[in-house]
């Protein structure tokens, strides 16, 4: 394993370590002293683990296609920005748009997140991104989804933002607990699992268990889907 300092490096300098230790076949790295540093892990197309010791900047795993990242703490706006593969692992909160793009792979975040996460999401053949969330999430939460998964847990409070699923056309959302239609935006749909829909949730919660080494209580789920592919077609087409 590689283990870097971060204390007194760029981020330009941390990432050009990073890739040239890639390039000669180094698989496992540990960064530690962390702070805001940006872009850790964007573009890297193999498959190698990173633990990082303190918190990230923006966009974490950004256009990443293969790398296992684990934080063991916070992390900032954007991680999983145009993800395409791999996994991402945050113990704590994260900032804003996490997932923003995304079309493959995985992002599990044990505590809250922000704004706008899984703003644009989407799918391509068999890549289904996926975002797992332990806490709750901001507004606009699955803005504009076009496909991929969002699990909210809501472990930490039973509180939601509004805006949930504002243009949403494609994907799906399961929601731990009740939720208000009053917080939906007005292309979201709600109904009960199908035997389906728990065969996804069950294998995501499994996974995220397994991560966090956390119970979650048997409540049940309730399932956002989009009830039009183009909820705006009739603005721009007659």
């Amino acid at each position: 394993m590689l283990k870097i300092d971060c204390r007194d490096l760029s981020w330009k300098a941390l990432n050009a370590s990073v890739r040239d230790a890639v390039n000669n076949g180094e698989t496992e790295f540990e960064l530690f002293n962390v702070n805001g540093h940006r872009y850790i892990g964007d573009g890297i197309d193999k498959s190698i683990h990173i633990d990082i010791r303190g918190i990230p900047g923006n966009d974490l795993g950004a256009f990443m296609n293969g790398p296992y990242i684990k934080v063991f703490n916070n992390a900032q706006d954007g991680v999983g920005n145009t993800m395409n593969g791999g996994k991402v692992v945050i113990n704590g909160d994260a900032g804003d748009v996490i997932g923003y793009g995304m079309r493959g792979g995985k992002v599990f975040i044990k505590g809250n997140v922000g704004y706008r996460t899984g703003i644009h999401m989407k799918a391509y053949k068999d890549k289904i991104p996926a975002i797992v969330i332990g806490g709750t999430a901001g507004d606009f939460l699955g803005e504009y989804m076009a496909g991929g998964i969002i699990v909210l847990l809501r472990l930490t409070n039973d509180w939601l933002g509004d805006y949930i699923g504002t243009g949403m056309h494609g994907g799906v959302m399961y929601i731990r607990g009740e939720i208000s239609e009053k917080l939906l935006g007005k292309e979201v749909g709600i109904a009960g699992l199908d035997e389906n829909d728990k065969k996804l949730l069950d294998n995501l919660l499994k996974e995220f268990i397994s991560e966090f080494s956390i119970e979650i209580p048997d409540t049940p789920f309730v399932k956002l889907y989009p009830k039009s592919s183009r909820p705006y077609g009739k603005i721009y087409a007659p």
